[in-house]
């Protein structure tokens, strides 16, 4: 991977275990996720349904909803869950480092 592709999120202590918080970039939308158990994940940060910013939706366990139609996604994955959402999120990685999470922005995981 590329190290310039590598960029400073947010600090871990800026999304609760279990939520979601929105990173805009260079144009682009991001959702970045604190799981139950502690790890970070990332994905595209607008729902492949009607393009509303999932960082508004609810997180359970791995389940990002999106606020607008209930669609929902597997964060860790991207795999979309059913009706109305068909197409699959892409996933970025993620590295902590310092207490700082780090997005790679370069493309999908």
């Amino acid at each position: 991977m590329n190290s310039e592709n590598w960029i400073e999120a947010c600090s871990v202590g800026d999304i609760d275990a279990e939520d979601v918080l929105r990173f805009d970039h260079d144009g682009k939308t991001y959702a970045i996720f604190h799981s139950p158990d502690g790890e970070f994940f990332a994905t595209d940060g607008l729902c492949t349904h009607e393009r509303i910013h999932l960082a508004d939706g609810l997180v359970m366990d791995d389940i990002i909803e999106c606020p607008k139609h209930n669609g929902r996604f597997n964060y860790k994955t991207g795999q979309a869950k059913g009706a109305p959402v068909c197409v699959h999120l892409i996933t970025h990685a993620v590295r902590v480092d310092r207490g700082r999470v780090y997005l790679n922005v370069g493309g999908g995981a």
